[in-house]
């Protein structure tokens, strides 16, 4: 991963207390629904601020040391309960009584990828769907991200490990696009975050696929791969997030300004792509062509002239590639000039990257504790 978007994790959701606004027949159910409310203001924690030393959060966690793990396993610890209970909720069906508790709990989450708005100056704007799927939906998301994240903070050390964690991330969104998230598409609403929609979270599962992807683009460089191979895996990156561009299109229509987003996946896409023409000329001149070498360096820099990073650490990074590119453009035109004399040809007549994909989703695994739920029906 070249740059990095941190867009995805810093979702806000307000108290929920189920033993509040679900009534239990027996105790063993009221105590579960107060774990529950526990096991989430867990999560509700995790974009607050903390007073919590390192050492009680290190013993709380059983002895995590990292805050990502340490949030991850908050996160993974809820889930299993609140899957039961929607399991139980699913058996009542369509209570009137029922519809009303869960109405009662307010499930209300903020959304990092919307615009913030200047008419919610005492804090970010907050979505309400009346529905546990939402709930569902929005702490799957929560648990990508923190996937994504701890991917990045074990990059430096374990290439392996940290396209493994985003694999697993991109089955967690697989899983909210054909799962999840299809349960709230007939469920009204004045509107909802994008997190909510199928668009994006299944453009979120080919973003994770790319960024896994580039990781083992990575690990194939530090091995000494040659540069036909890295064209083709580096131009497989760029098919991902090609695939997610077209895949946010629905998604942009009903929020104009996502722009964060797809300006994050534009510019991975350009850069890697810049990446796989770079070594696409170097393998054309290991085999002598040293004129097409030539003529695919000038086609890609004219072309990347187009388009312009919005943050100013991607635009550095994104200028730095570039520059990479002309000194060995320089260099191939001054060998070509005083020792092939080679033609360089018409754009038309070069050749392109064959894009190679080499990885795959994790599949999710959605956990359930099986204990009895009754409620004064």
């Amino acid at each position: 991963m070249m740059i990095n978007f941190q867009g995805f994790s810093k979702q806000k959701s307000p108290q929920v207390l189920f033993e509040n606004a679900l009534l239990a027949s027996d105790p063993g159910t009221l105590e579960q629904l107060k774990e529950l409310s526990s096991r989430r203001r867990a999560i509700e924690s995790i974009n607050q601020n903390s007073f919590v030393t390192e050492a009680i959060a290190r013993e709380m966690s059983g002895g995590l040391t990292s805050r990502c793990e340490q949030n991850i396993q908050k996160v993974e610890q809820y889930l299993p309960l609140l899957g039961n209970l929607i399991h139980h909720v699913d058996l009542v069906g369509d209570d009137p009584k029922m519809a009303r508790w869960i109405s009662d709990l307010k499930i209300r989450w903020s959304s990092s990828l919307a615009p913030s708005s200047f008419f919610h100056l005492s804090g970010p704007k907050l979505y309400q769907m009346d529905n546990l799927n939402f709930e569902l939906g929005m702490t799957l998301f929560v648990l990508g991200a923190l996937l994504r994240d701890q991917a990045l903070e074990v990059l430096s050390t374990d290439l392996v490990q940290s396209a493994t964690i985003l694999r697993k991330a991109a089955g967690i969104y697989q899983h909210l696009a054909q799962v999840v998230l299809p349960c709230l598409q007939h469920e009204w609403t004045p509107e909802r975050p994008p997190e909510a929609l199928i668009s994006v979270s299944a453009a979120t599962t080919l973003v994770c696929l790319a960024e896994a992807q580039a990781v083992t683009v990575k690990k194939a460089e530090q091995k000494g791969n040659t540069g036909g191979l890295l064209a083709k895996l580096h131009y497989g990156v760029c098919e991902f997030l090609n695939e997610a561009i077209h895949t946010l299109n629905s998604a942009t229509k009903q929020y104009k300004d996502i722009s964060s987003l797809t300006d994050y996946i534009t510019t991975c896409k350009m850069l890697h792509e810049l990446l796989s023409y770079k070594y696409l000329a170097e393998s054309l001149k290991t085999e002598g062509q040293i004129g097409f070498a030539t003529g695919v360096l000038c086609h890609v820099i004219q072309s990347s002239e187009k388009h312009t990073p919005r943050e100013e650490s991607w635009r550095l990074v994104y200028k730095q590639v570039i520059d990479d590119l002309n000194v060995l453009l320089r260099k191939y035109e001054h060998e070509n000039e005083f020792v092939w004399h080679e033609k360089i040809p018409m754009q038309d007549e070069l050749p392109v990257p064959q894009g190679v994909k080499i990885v795959s989703f994790i599949p999710y695994q959605p956990q359930r504790w099986e204990r009895t739920l009754v409620f004064k029906m």
